[in-house]
């Protein structure tokens, strides 16, 4: 395995892989791109109507290949190193090297740029000469694209995308400027060493597109673009940093995931670029026919959040933003299903109608709704952030949400209980089914949280949230001890991925060890060994929560058959299909680390610990955990564990913590203090003093 010396978070090659799908990716919050690919994206910008909305391609100028004429067989080596969030290429020639750089700034994210340098070994005096190669031509099969005048030395295109995702629906606008490429790049005779710098700026307007390019070239001018991305780039890696001690691969598909996630969120300084959320394989993929068409599932508010929200809760926030701007279209899609609120789509683009193209998911995979509701509700309760509910549109949302659920549920005079009839789980191998019970549980649970957070806002009750929270029927079996996964559910029938189990973790739907035992040893042996990546993460939270070691790390390791070499490039299914740099399946195994190895639980009034580690896991410290204004650097042992509040928020002001066993013991938590106890179970929480 290429591993980059041993460094876990460096990723070496002599050879790509054969499968371009499985190149890495750079990204920031508004453009990504694969590199060696002749189109990039920007967030938000579809083209296409409903079923047939898709990320637009953009053409971009830094597919580039470098090639050393009359080189033989040189040798070459590609690297993702995901410290600095750079891809290189570097060919070894007798003299010289030349490496090609590129990366997404992390801080101006409408830029990308490349470099090539070329650099002398020996004492020689002749030119060397490399030779780039690309495929760019500026035209899209998206957008209808003009030239406009050269600025500042680049070339510039604009237009707009061709179809609008809704009827009269806004059409996004490009604006592009790039630095020209070269067909080649000389060393002259007298030169060591040179660096050519080539940028690409891509933005919704001319004035923003102008404003990137001109920083870029500042940052040229001073000799420091690259740094100030790589400084950027890495202030967030440190303040989310996750470490562990074991396995080489193990820590490698950590620094990966992190490094492929991370790209996908807003720097910390960006109020002013709105986010468009993240698509299963990510901003880089999404064109017509590819990776979903670049839309967002419930894979971005179950998968990818709650790490994102531990880690960086302002990230988080964006997510949730996304989601409350789309609110409207969610309003339109309940209405026309003859439903009251709103009922999120299965698939989510610019507007939040429905644009997945069968009807069968759109009409039927309703438990999306409830997931987005989830998020909010961890969101509030890890924050207390009253302020995104009472001013910024959140509570709309939750009472939108609330009222779709009543209104999709039915009474049985039969059971006494309502029912939600004629919908698909989670296992997409049943569809029409009644009363499944991770949708029924995440809809209870979005109605406890609607009835928690009015009462929080001093809002009157609607009377029938809590009654149909308290009469929702969850199917359970009091003779075998367990959740079937819907009316009607035999043992022993094939099941797609996590769906029942998903109900200890995250849904935390109350129930014993033994029936959260039984849920998982019925489920297990007939969910679909090729199903989808992020299934194993959740059977192994449910076995470190049971402290059954051997059975947790079974099920983490299945994770590995869907990482690609060199890059842990994610693949959905590991037969190769499905989604690529499937961001769903690196959300599921963070959740193992983050929430599995560690205990965290999210509830009303604390943060859980109850940490467990496989045998091979000595140690773990995350540097940023995010509660209550707080962030808590927490290491754990196998002996031991230690917290220390690094930083407070002022506006507004962290309310003061201490962890509490369930022993009793008790420990302030205060600003530069390190606090360590006897690994065991217990909470965080705010402290009464």
């Amino acid at each position: 395995m290429a591993d980059g010396e041993g460094d876990p978070g460096v990723f070496t090659a002599t050879v790509l892989p054969g499968d371009p799908r499985l190149l890495p990716t750079v990204t920031s919050a508004f453009l990504g791109t694969r590199v060696f690919r002749d189109i990039l994206h920007a967030a938000g910008v579809y083209s296409g109507a409903s079923g047939d909305t898709h990320r637009a391609d953009v053409p971009s100028p830094l597919g580039l290949r470098m090639a050393a004429p009359g080189a033989h067989s040189p040798a070459e080596s590609f690297t993702l190193n995901t410290w600095t969030g750079t891809f290189s290429h570097t060919i070894q020639s007798p003299g010289h090297t030349a490496t090609h750089q590129l990366y997404a700034h992390h801080s101006l994210v409408h830029l990308m740029a490349s470099s090539i340098t070329i650099r002398r070994l020996d004492g020689s005096t002749h030119p060397i000469t490399i030779q780039l190669r690309s495929l760019f031509v500026p035209q899209s099969q998206d957008l209808d694209l003009r030239p406009g005048p050269d600025f500042q030395g680049a070339h510039y295109i604009y237009g707009q995308t061709l179809v609008p995702e809704v009827e009269g629906g806004p059409r996004p606008t490009v604006h592009m400027l790039w630095t020209p490429i070269p067909q080649s790049l000389t060393l002259g005779g007298e030169e060591r060493e040179r660096c050519w710098e080539f940028l690409t700026a891509v933005a919704g307007s001319e004035e923003e597109a102008k404003r990137s390019y001109s920083a870029g070239l500042s940052l040229v001018a001073a000799g420091s673009l690259h740094r100030s991305h790589v400084r950027a780039w890495a202030a967030l890696r440190r303040s989310c940093s996750v470490e562990l001690d074991g396995p080489l691969a193990l820590r490698q598909a950590l620094q990966g995931c992190l490094y492929y996630l991370l790209s996908a969120i807003p720097p910390r300084d960006s109020p002013g670029v709105l986010f468009h959320g993240i698509s299963p394989g990510g901003l880089s993929n999404g064109t017509r026919g590819e990776d979903y068409w670049g839309h967002v599932f419930w894979d971005q508010d179950t998968w990818m959040f709650p790490n994102i929200l531990l880690l960086y809760p302002e990230a988080a926030r964006a997510i949730l933003q996304y989601r409350i701007r789309t609110l409207e279209g969610a309003r339109r899609n309940a209405q026309e299903q003859g439903y009251e609120g709103a009922k999120f789509p299965w698939e989510s683009a610019a507007t939040g109608r429905e644009v997945c193209p069968e009807e069968i998911y759109g009409a039927q995979e309703i438990h999306v709704t409830g997931d987005v509701l989830m998020a909010f509700e961890q969101y509030y309760c890890t924050t207390q952030d009253q302020k995104l509910f009472r001013e910024d549109g959140g509570w709309e949302l939750v009472e939108a949400v609330a009222q779709y659920w009543c209104s999709r549920m039915v009474w049985s005079e039969e059971e006494q209980l309502y029912h939600i009839r004629g919908v698909m789980p989670p296992d997409e191998y049943h569809s029409q089914v009644d009363n499944s019970a991770y949708t029924n549980a995440v809809a209870r649970r979005s109605l406890n949280f609607a009835t928690d957070m009015s009462r929080d806002l001093l809002l009157p009750v609607p009377e029938e949230w809590e009654d149909r929270a308290r009469k929702i029927k969850v199917p359970f079996d009091e003779e075998r001890r367990y959740h079937p996964e819907y009316d009607g559910y035999s043992p022993g029938e094939p099941v797609k991925q996590a769906d029942v189990v998903l109900l200890g973790f995250p849904l935390m739907h109350p129930m014993s060890a033994e029936v959260r035992r039984n849920d998982l040893e019925m489920y297990e042996p007939v969910t679909d060994p090729a199903g989808p990546a992020m299934t194993w993460s959740m059977f192994a939270v449910g076995w470190l929560e049971l402290k059954e070691l051997q059975r947790a790390w079974n099920q983490l390791e299945k994770c590995f058959s869907n990482i690609t070499e060199p890059f842990k490039v994610w693949v959905e299914n590991s037969d190769g299909s499905g989604a690529v740099n499937f961001l769903t399946g690196m959300g599921g195994f963070l959740q193992v680390i983050l929430f599995g190895f560690t205990g965290f639980r999210i509830t009303r009034s604390s943060l859980l610990f109850d940490p467990t580690f496989p045998d091979d896991i000595t140690k773990l410290k995350i540097s940023s955990v995010s509660y209550l204004g707080n962030k808590l650097e927490v290491t754990i042992t196998r002996e031991e564990i230690r917290m220390e509040v690094t930083e407070t928020s002022q506006d507004p002001p962290a309310s003061p913590l201490e962890a509490v066993l369930e022993s009793g013991q008790r420990f302030p938590l205060w600003e530069g203090q390190n606090v360590s106890f006897p690994t065991a179970p217990g909470w965080i929480q705010r402290s009464p003093s």
